[in-house]
């Protein structure tokens, strides 16, 4: 039995087809599939095929980065879904910005057009399984069978390795779902279904971090023992007294660990990066006053009356 590709964690499954990266300026749009086309004779001389590196990807087009970052991990192992991955990211790169206005956007999507068109062929010929849609499908599950949840068991896990692993699976599966849909296959297997939830559950998990890992996966990290730290993240956490938003409350009560700047973020609709941000700094601000008190209070991870 076979269920619907419904989960979305990184972003909506494409549609069947796109217009490609216009040839000129003026050039109107043309159907894109997943079939290698003519060499673009707009091309400037000397322009490099390769900008399409992650590191020079526009700004505007920036959330395509992590599928380009995926695509590039799993090159070597399987060329066919590290192409796919590029077909989507430059789906996505089109559906961001389908008339290139944005500042290098056009020469970005004419670079990974020109990518696409040259990766084609060879990686076709290196495709194991009799479509693409089985392709990553049977990638997609051996990545995590045999990586993610293996990296995950073990005993001295990495967190960052661990949090790059999960992050590449729900872009896998970001991947298979437009696949599907390309192909015209509506549903994926059970299995699939399973492990895409348990990848989105570990991915809110084990969120980016500056400093300091202030998640739950990060709690046994050796900075986060400290004294100082412990003190700070309690003293941001007393929230009492404050009136959180009515249509936040159900939110609330299913996430622990809320704090002053969960509050205002809230409140005042700042953006969630920003604010993880700012705790980081604020934390180590407050953890840096309090090393510095003398005497020191008592239980020295109290900071509520020290601030």
């Amino acid at each position: 039995m076979r269920k619907e590709c419904k989960m979305t964690g990184g972003g909506e499954p494409s549609s069947t087809s796109i217009p490609a990266a216009p040839t000129a300026p003026h050039s109107g749009p043309r159907g894109l599939s997943r079939r290698p086309s003519s060499r673009n004779p707009a091309m400037p001389a000397g322009f490099s095929m390769e900008v399409f590196d992650n590191e020079v990807v526009p700004s505007s087009l920036s959330s395509i980065y992590p599928v380009l970052r995926a695509a590039a991990e799993i090159e070597a192992e399987r060329p066919r879904v590290a192409y796919l991955c590029r077909f989507y990211a430059f789906e996505k790169a089109h559906r961001l910005d389908p008339n290139s206005i944005g500042r290098g956007v056009r020469q970005y999507k004419t670079s990974l057009l020109q990518r696409l068109e040259r990766d084609n062929s060879p990686s076709l010929a290196k495709r194991v399984k009799k479509s693409d849609t089985r392709e990553i499908e049977s990638f997609y599950q051996q990545y995590y069978e045999n990586y993610v949840r293996a990296l995950d068991k073990g005993e001295q896990a990495d967190r960052a390795q661990l949090a790059k692993a999960y992050q590449t699976a729900g872009v896998l599966f970001e991947v298979l779902c437009a696949v599907n849909k390309t192909e015209k296959v509506e549903e994926v297997a059970p299995e699939i279904i399973a492990a895409a939830k348990d990848v989105q559950e570990k991915t809110e998990i084990y969120v980016p971090y500056n400093i300091l890992p202030l998640d739950a996966a990060g709690a046994s990290q050796s900075i986060m023992q400290l004294e100082e730290i412990k003190a700070a993240v309690t003293a941001l956490r007393n929230t009492r007294g404050l009136n959180w938003p009515a249509s936040f409350e159900q939110q609330r009560h299913k996430t622990r660990d809320l704090d002053l700047l969960d509050w205002l973020r809230v409140v005042f609709g700042f953006q969630r990066d920003s604010v993880r941000n700012q705790r980081e700094h604020l934390i180590l601000l407050l953890a840096n006053v309090h090393i510095r008190l003398t005497p020191k209070p008592e239980p020295i991870n109290k900071a509520s009356t020290c601030f």
